[in-house]
């Protein structure tokens, strides 16, 4: 028998200079802990989101890596009129050489990190949702051409589904792709642009829904008009002022904190539940149809449980901030007088849709003044006085 010759190979010696070779505390903790959590434990939503854009203000030694042509670095906390404790500090000052500045280095991190988004959406939680509504919608839907459901629609409620529920689509994508998912990379942190990013998604996702349902409809109801709410957004008198309105919102110069509050906290409140829970929510089943208010809903749900739960804690810690109080609310007061009358006015110029069905929903001036209990509500829980402009 032979004997194998042991090979002559190096061998592997191990200096303890790889790196990752030195030990410390947290070497084999599954979390971060570079940041302070909101609640005792941090959650996974914390982990993946928070402090994922770096801000020399708070620990990025080297200052920002990228900037823009006009000279503005990083993400400006002037892309806002508002401000949260701690932005007026100055940045840290930094030894040549050193990157850090040295251990004496102050970081005057701000108020802007404080946000969490208190429904912690990342993409992993959107898509998830995301494709449980579509779910629900597409059985909805279907379980409704099975029962040959859209053959007991009133003939004017046809024609009011085809123009009227189908021109909303265009609100919502307006606002999807042109007020929020444009203002998504303007905001100070990471937590911020993720929550308007997945907010634009849910606006986006709906005005979709709201199309592939009119394409169904048109499919399903011999006569039933699928372009017939081009003609609704592009002419019809009760639609200009929402149009108006909404186009509006994306003519905002260089205030992502505008932007946000004037769509989510005034507009959508005023107008938006106005039309869909006030409206075809309240009329669709008089008039032989259980299938558009479950479509309609999963987008109102997106605002009502989500879109707005997410708005109100990004800016109510700026209204109680406790260096900028004052200057917020003051901010904000102004906004409330710019856009309350803009959307007060997009309301009452949509008070004709109120008598188009047969089966008739409640008043629109009860309707309104439910919009603007709403409204008045959502401020309440801001901590911003109400308008007098709401009494117009």
């Amino acid at each position: 028998m032979t004997t194998a010759q042991e090979r002559s190979v190096p061998k592997v010696h191990f200096t303890d200079a790889e790196a990752g070779a030195k030990e410390f505390p947290d070497s084999n903790a599954r979390r971060y802990n570079y940041f302070k959590p909101q609640k005792r434990k941090q959650t996974h939503y914390e982990d993946v989101t928070v402090e994922v854009q770096p801000d020399p203000r708070h620990y990025l030694s080297q200052g920002w890596i990228y900037g823009f042509a006009d000279g503005e670095v990083g993400y400006p906390l002037t892309w806002t009129k508002l401000k949260a404790w701690g932005v007026d500090d100055p940045e840290p000052v930094r030894g040549i050489g050193s990157g850090g500045g040295g251990k004496d280095l102050d970081w005057p991190a701000h108020g802007w990190h404080e946000f969490r988004d208190p429904n912690e959406e990342w993409e992993m939680t959107l898509y998830r949702y995301g494709a449980n509504v579509v779910r629900q919608i597409n059985q909805n839907v279907e379980n409704a051409r099975q029962a040959k459901a859209f053959e007991q629609w009133n003939p004017n409620w046809v024609r009011f589904v085809e123009s009227h529920v189908g021109a909303w689509m265009h609100i919502e994508h307006i606002l999807g792709l042109y007020v929020f998912s444009h203002a998504n990379r303007s905001g100070p942190t990471n937590m911020h642009n993720t929550a308007i990013a997945v907010n634009g998604m849910h606006a986006i996702r709906f005005a979709q829904d709201l199309a592939l349902y009119n394409l169904t409809l048109t499919e399903e109801i011999d006569g039933f008009d699928g372009a017939a709410h081009l003609d609704a957004w592009n002419s019809d008198p009760a639609w200009q002022g929402a149009r108006k309105a909404c186009e509006a919102l994306t003519a905002i110069q260089d205030d992502w904190g505008e932007t946000m509050f004037a769509a989510n906290v005034v507009f959508q409140p005023l107008v938006g539940e106005l039309f869909r829970s006030g409206l075809v929510q309240q009329c669709a089943a008089g008039n032989g149809d259980f299938v558009t208010p479950t479509v309609v809903g999963a987008g109102e749900y997106d605002y009502a449980q989500r879109d707005l739960r997410m708005t109100i804690a990004m800016f109510e810690p700026r209204v109680s901030d406790r260096e900028f109080a004052e200057h917020n609310k003051n901010i904000m007061n102004g906004w409330l007088s710019n856009w309350v009358p803009r959307c007060l006015e997009a309301a009452r110029t949509m008070q004709p849709l109120w008598s188009l069905p047969d089966f008739k929903p409640p008043r629109f001036e009860d309707a309104l003044d439910r919009a603007k209990n709403r409204f008045t509500g959502i401020l309440s829980e801001l901590g911003l006085d109400t308008p007098k402009e709401l009494a117009q």
